[in-house]
């Protein structure tokens, strides 16, 4: 129940809806409890004008309290009516105090379950902000349906206790509160025993929610495992058919199922005996009330009535839902501990890469400077960077090649601070990374992955991802840019053309074209592209490297690649090789050299031809 404290926070933010949903539970529950008492005195009038054997209609109790004061202005209203009158009176007062209840019982949903609908809205904005404060680290340690899980089935959860839950509680104290006091008022006696059967009901529950809390974080965890499970068959789904292994993966989402089943069968059975367990000790305490009662009755115990035993009746009908609801209530209270409990493992996780206190915006157009930078992925443990040292001058273009593994991409993961160097220093204009505003150094840089990622939109708007406003024409001439402006046009709707889930309806130049657009639109300080045309045509590589020229002639510009283009004039050629600089110069000096880079020249060279004799 502990962790269900991290709620208070919005339960103080929606305070004064709260506090209404409280006094609307409140005058319910007050008009509800009229009705027995009310019907109560009908059955006395009853029975007095059909027996000789009461004297009175109403109990000698009735100076004691046995009354709700409202209910005794009504009857001393009533005394000089008719019989027939009283009782059309009653039952008319009974009709409008039924309403009367469900009037307030409106505004009691309108305000609780409203609420708890706005906390539930507020915590999936407060999970989903700190998802995206999270550094790389963390993704690359969790899956995500998991993360899908915890803002989606966790956070409903959640709400079914900040608004059912609650409310059902709530409800619950205040029935018995104004049943138990006003069943006192009429018989002492008669309290005692109608509720006798409630210590055995409470034993039960206590026993039994430790068994619902055990059953619902195992069923959590499967559902998260199951979850997972099929999101990453959704999204690999060409692989799987590619392999031919559907019956593989439906063999693992069933058996996932299977296990989810199993241990929701296992609560259900649980919830299932549970509840007509409750209804039978409900059941017993009517039986038990009807027989104390009617044997006061026929044996003349002074202040019993045939209406008292109605009374009592009904109100242990009253009391039937809400002590029934306790087991419900307790057990959503005991799923949203452990889904709280799993919202916040992950709220309470810091992200490594922290906005500095400084907040220092330096030139990003500037000299930059790794000094002596070392770097070893915490997941892996594998040492991408070794003393890695560079000066990038403003303006230069610079290429970063090498083979598979030897850490390219990480050196773009550096700049861009996704990670941290665990040795020496990387400085913007002199300025450590660690101590720039994160927002700005990563709005001044346009950085293309070598993993494109195009989101479920149209083409325009995926181009205009990175900026806040963009002019069609803006993005037509990035595309243009790009390569890709031609192929759009061909689209069925152009540039309001709806990309794929991931772009899966693009090819993978495609894909890779709009990713730079996207990165050309941003109009950046420097620009970082990270093997970003491996699968653009040799024809189209041209066109854009000739563009490139002229649009980056003033920027600051890194292109990590395993391929080298003649086409581009760098200033740096840095080759690297098990995360350390084996060679550097420009294209003409590595040339000389004969090592790595002449060799890897060569071997291209020998490709492109046999590619372009075919």
């Amino acid at each position: 129940m502990k962790h269900l404290a991290s709620l208070n926070p919005f339960f103080w933010k929606y305070r004064y809806r709260f506090s209404l949903g409280i006094i609307f539970i409140l005058l319910t529950n007050y008009f509800r409890i009229l009705a027995p008492q009310l019907t109560g005195y009908i059955v006395n009038l009853v029975v007095k004008s059909t027996s000789n054997s009461f004297s009175n209609p109403l109990p000698s109790s009735i100076n004691k309290f046995e009354y709700d004061i409202l209910v005794q202005w009504i009857i001393s209203a009533l005394q000089s009516q008719s019989f027939s009158h009283k009782v059309a009176w009653c039952s008319l007062l009974l009709l409008l105090i039924a309403l009367i209840s469900g009037f307030f019982m409106f505004l009691m949903r309108q305000t609780i379950i409203v609420m708890s609908r706005l906390i539930e809205y507020s915590q999936k904005n407060q999970v989903f902000n700190h998802y995206q404060q999270l550094d790389s680290n963390f993704y690359k340690t969790h899956s995500t349906g998991d993360l899908m899980s915890r803002i989606s089935e966790d956070v409903s959860r959640v709400r079914m206790y900040t608004g059912p839950a609650i409310m059902y509680f709530i409800n619950l104290a205040a029935i018995l509160i104004f049943s138990i006091y006003f069943m006192f008022q009429a018989s002492p006696k008669l309290t005692l025993i109608s509720l006798s059967p409630l210590p055995i009901l409470a034993i039960t529950i206590y026993f039994v929610n430790i068994i619902i809390n055990k059953k619902s974080e195992r069923i959590q965890a499967l559902l998260s495992d199951l979850t997972t499970n099929a999101q990453e068959s959704y999204s690999g789904i060409r692989v799987i058919k590619s392999f031919v292994q559907e019956k593989a993966m439906l063999s693992f989402f069933s058996k996932n199922s299977e296990l989810y089943k199993n241990n929701a069968l296992a609560l259900a059975k649980t919830e299932a005996i549970y509840f007509p367990s409750i209804g039978l000790l409900i059941g017993l305490s009517t039986l038990i009330t009807i027989m104390a009662g009617g044997m006061d009755v026929i044996n003349g115990v002074p202040g019993t009535s045939i209406g008292t035993i109605a009374e009592f009746v009904l109100y242990i009908q009253m009391l039937t839902f809400p002590v029934s609801a306790i087991g419900w209530t307790a057990s959503m209270t005991q799923r949203a501990a452990a889904s709280q409990k799993r919202i916040n493992e992950f709220l309470q996780t810091a992200p490594s890469i922290q906005q500095p206190a400084a907040l220092l915006k330096p030139s990003i157009n500037s000299i930059i400077q790794f000094k002596s930078i070392d770097f070893t992925y915490f997941h892996t443990g594998i040492n991408a960077i070794k003393d890695f040292s560079l000066d990038i001058n403003k303006g230069e273009k610079i290429a970063i090649v090498g083979r598979t593994g030897s850490g390219k991409s990480t050196i773009a993961q550096l700049l861009l601070r996704m990670y941290d160097a665990q040795n020496g220093l990387l400085l913007y204009d002199g300025v450590p990374i660690n101590k720039i505003d994160l927002h700005w150094l990563r709005a001044q840089i346009s950085y293309v992955p070598q993993d494109v990622f195009l989101f479920s939109e149209t083409v325009q708007n995926n181009i205009a991802f990175g900026v806040n406003e963009a002019s069609l024409d803006e993005v037509i001439n990035a595309a243009k840019i790009a390569g890709i402006h031609n192929e759009i046009e061909s689209f069925s709707e152009g540039y309001q053309t709806m990309i794929g889930e991931r772009g899966v309806t693009l090819s993978g130049g495609q894909k890779q074209r709009i990713s730079i657009a996207r990165a050309l639109l941003k109009n950046p300080s420097m620009v970082i592209f990270d093997d970003c045309l491996s699968a653009v045509d040799a024809k189209t590589e041209k066109e854009i490297l000739n563009n490139l020229n002229i649009w980056w002639k003033d920027k600051t510009a890194i292109i990590i690649t395993h391929r080298i283009f003649s086409l581009l004039h760098f200033d740096k050629i840095i080759v690297l090789e098990d995360g350390k600089v084996i060679e550097i110069g420009t294209h003409a000096d590595l040339l000389l050299q004969n090592g790595f880079y002449a060799q890897m020249y060569a071997r291209q060279q020998h490709q492109d031809g046999d590619r372009d004799g075919n």
